[in-house]
This record gives structure tokens, sequence and C-alpha cells, in this order.
């Protein structure tokens, strides 16, 4: 499993990487593994506001539907479009083909709020 330093992760599975004043969001190699083979993905458009801890999104798997949770509030700036054609993205690279969505923080001290890699380790090696 791997699990990058830099970034910060929430309860629900969701990398967060901060890039200037913006962040870029996606889901764990953990949870994309827990999933299975990823089939479609569902995510906001450009403009949307999206709210800490509630969905703004799905993932569907061969296996199940399961719902994207905001790991902080904001404004959504950029979707990967590169998913609508391509979800195996999301199993083959989570953190670099596959990232979601970039979101202008309406309160960005939300980050710090965030799990580092290490804690985020302990939560999944403890489920």
């Amino acid at each position: 499993m791997s699990v990058p330093k830099e970034l910060k992760y929430s309860e629900e599975h969701e990398w967060v990487k901060t890039e200037g004043e913006k962040v870029r969001v996606g889901i764990t190699d953990f949870a994309q593994s827990e999933l299975g083979d990823i089939v479609f993905v569902e995510l906001p458009e450009v403009g949307d506001e999206i709210k800490a801890d509630e969905p703004f999104g799905s993932v569907e798997s061969v296996k199940t539907v399961s719902e994207l949770y905001a790991p902080l509030s904001g404004t959504v700036v950029e979707v990967n479009e590169d998913l609508d054609d391509s979800p195996e993205f999301v199993n083959d690279s989570p953190y670099d083909k596959a990232w979601m969505i970039v979101v202008e923080p309406s309160d960005s001290s939300q980050i710090d709020d965030l799990m580092s890699a290490e804690d985020y380790e302990k939560m999944v090696s403890a489920d």
C-alpha cells in the first residue's frame, strides 16, 4: 500500500495535496484496492461548492458504488475529465493520473485537521 508522506488524508480515504492556494483531491491506494476494479467515476462540475464530510461524487467498481466525501469545504475549480474515459486510472495511479478535483478551500485551516501519512497508515492497519 502506497501512502505518500507529503499528502494529508481523511478518515474517508481521500488524499489532499496542497498546491499554493488550492488543493488537489483523490482517493487513496488503500481505498481503490478495497473497491476493486473501478468502472465509473462521477464528479462535481467546476464551480460547484463542496462541504467537508459530505458526498461530492462517487466511484463505481465491479463490486459496489461508493460515495466520495469532501475532505474540506470549498469551490471546485478543476475536474479530472480523463476519468470519464479512463476510470481505471483510479486503480493504476491513484496519486498521479487519478486525482479527482482541485478545490479552492473556503477555510484553508481545515487542511490542518486532516491526518498525516503516519496517522492514516495507523488507521487503515487498525481496520
